[in-house]
């Protein structure tokens, strides 16, 4: 009998979110937004995508580091001096997760009440 396959129930949404959400490292704020997109994935915590407008890139260095999902693509990475790798994005993501392009997404991300 044949197994599954791999990718049997995997499921990826991305969705306009309504939090407030904010990147802080150090003391020092990275990024700020009420527009992020929310991308929930099977077997993966929900992440928050933020449009580049709302992250200050100045502050990033690309990184050498990129990634392979079969789902989203091919992801490039952003470090701080002190932070490798801390942040990343799907350039040219995969057509199902499109809205994501370009939007950064980081590892630790709060959100922001009041």
């Amino acid at each position: 009998m044949a197994e599954g396959h791999p990718t049997e129930g995997h499921k990826i949404t991305v969705e306009q979110g309504t939090q407030h959400v904010r990147v802080v490292r150090d003391g020092q704020v990275i990024a700020d937004s009420a527009r992020p997109l929310v991308l929930r994935e099977t077997g993966y915590p929900a992440r928050y995508y933020l449009p580049p407008q709302d992250v200050r890139t100045e502050l990033l260095a690309p990184s050498e580091t990129h990634t392979y999902c079969p789902f989203k693509g091919t992801a490039s990475y952003w470090s701080l001096p002190e932070a490798p790798d801390l942040v990343w994005a799907y350039p040219e993501p995969k057509p199902q997760v499109a809205d994501i392009k370009d939007h950064f997404c980081f590892y630790e991300v709060e959100e922001v009440t009041g």
